[in-house]
């Protein structure tokens, strides 16, 4: 068949080079852990086997990498089977007894995906791991947190990135279901209605590294949720860090002057020596975007075919998923590599959070305790008291509080002037702040170490899995010398 030069240039050529990319590794991991199956059930005989066994470990990779496509075959299958072919003879086809193009590709997805999903696990890990690190060194450090785009109430800088260490820890969660969903081996699916010969899915899935093979074989091609859950996974991974960036990047403006990257993430201006401009964060901000318009593109791509055999829609989509997750793992490193060389003005910050009354509703909580009264008051006091001295800053606030409290309840409240600067400092708004979660060192020191026991865990699990991957690729290796 001879295809239209169109068809060639804007489809095939571009497929096959994608293919040589991503999928030559997963493919001949592919025909040797197949090859083992059928000769392991009589399906193939040992002296076809060894024949078969011998032209694929004789395939050069380089050479596959280095051709160029020239039409004479449809994709990188074909071409390595011709490869095949001319080494064994024509008892290369028996090599592709009871499987198809369709579950050979969908099992090269998943192999090359849970690698993916593996590389931003590991990326997420790191950056949870320099979190920490700064949080347990800023467990005092107190700034104010916004709400509204406002300054609300202080916190401490261990209790903010200790909230995105748990956003963090979340994304791991959804990484870890989306590398289980992806690890289940679809060969021996063959076309959609798997194939009349004994064949043994689960030594096939073993010998490539799968917990077990998928079910229905009709969904086992056409399915496409687990690609989707995976992309899904690092959407939020990239939406959280996002929000994140954009607060570091404000943070590293002279407006708030909390945040200083080291040397080597900033670059200065063609024109104005004074900038420091925080490219590193830019760069992670648009990559992370990149990544997430990437993998949006991916579900738009599939939502509307149909509920069968979608291979050749995914030969284009594929590298979407990979740039998809190459992406998110050079944006999620980057923040990483940013923060660990960074350095915060604690002073100024400091300075912040005692500024706009923000601890005004540790007042209320006081008043509530101390006189009795509904909160509803107290915020009513308190509020009276911050209007009063935006109209009167210069006048005693002790004496302001006496005032509006008899004019909203009725009866006096005095502190004096000492008691009144304790309950209005930030640092003892922190401290009493106890709460479970809360930004009271007492609470976020436990929080660094349960967090820093949550990546141990998290660290064990991803070396065991590669390493439970790295067994397969052995124990593949030795079954197919053994024939």
């Amino acid at each position: 068949m001879a295809f239209a030069p169109e068809y060639v240039r804007h489809v095939l050529n571009e497929n096959f080079e994608d293919a040589k990319a991503l999928f030559l590794e997963p493919l001949l991991a592919i025909h040797a852990a197949h090859l083992v199956m059928l000769a392991e059930c009589d399906i193939v005989g040992a002296e076809d086997a060894r024949r078969i066994r011998d032209a694929v470990v004789g395939v050069c990779r380089d050479t596959v990498r280095a051709s160029r496509y020239d039409g004479s075959c449809e994709d990188l299958f074909f071409f390595v089977e011709r490869l095949v072919a001319e080494r064994a003879g024509d008892v290369a086809g028996r090599l592709h007894t009871a499987r198809s193009r369709n579950d050979i590709d969908m099992t090269m997805y998943r192999m090359r995906q849970r690698e993916f999903v593996l590389d931003l696990l590991a990326a997420t890990l790191d950056l949870r791991a320099t979190l920490l690190d700064i949080a347990a060194a800023h467990l005092e450090t107190i700034f104010p947190a916004h709400t509204h785009t406002q300054r609300a109430q202080p916190t401490t800088l261990a209790h903010y990135l200790l909230g995105v260490v748990e956003q963090l820890d979340r994304d791991g969660e959804r990484l870890r279901a989306a590398f289980a969903s992806t690890n289940r081996s679809p060969l021996g699916a063959c076309a959609i209605t798997g194939t009349a010969f004994p064949i043994d899915r689960a030594r096939t899935s073993s010998l490539l590294g799968f917990d077990a093979p998928t079910g229905n074989t009709y969904g086992s091609i056409a399915t496409v949720d687990y690609m989707l859950e995976a992309l899904a996974a690092a959407a939020v991974t990239l939406v959280g860090l996002g929000r994140v960036v954009q607060d570091l990047l404000l943070w590293c403006t002279a407006e708030f002057r909390y945040l200083r990257l080291g040397e080597g993430f900033v670059q200065v201006s063609s024109i104005m020596p004074q900038k420091r401009n925080p490219v590193a964060l830019e760069h992670a901000r648009s990559i992370g975007s990149k990544a997430l318009g990437q993998a949006t593109a991916v579900m738009l791509s599939v939502h509307n075919t149909p509920f069968g055999d979608i291979v050749d829609t995914e030969d284009d989509l594929q590298p979407l998923v990979h740039h998809t997750f190459r992406d998110a793992v050079r944006a999620v490193t980057l923040v990483s590599a940013s923060l660990k060389s960074a350095t915060f003005d604690v002073a100024e910050m400091a300075r912040r959070a005692k500024e706009g009354f923000i601890t005004v509703t540790e007042l209320a909580d006081t008043l509530t305790r101390d006189h009795g009264l509904t909160f509803v008051q107290a915020h009513a006091i308190a509020a009276g008291l911050v209007e009063a001295q935006r109209v009167a800053p210069d006048r005693p606030l002790a004496d302001q509080l006496v005032e509006v409290s008899a004019r909203v309840v009725g009866r006096p409240i005095a502190y004096d002037a000492a008691r009144l600067r304790e309950i209005l400092c930030p640092t003892h708004f922190v401290h009493v702040r106890e709460t479970p979660g809360g930004p009271a060192p007492s609470q976020t020191v436990e929080a660094v170490r349960e967090g820093r026991d949550r990546l141990v865990a998290d660290h064990d699990w991803l070396t065991t899995t590669r390493d439970r991957l790295a067994r397969a690729d052995r124990a593949r290796q030795s079954a197919l010398e053994a024939l």
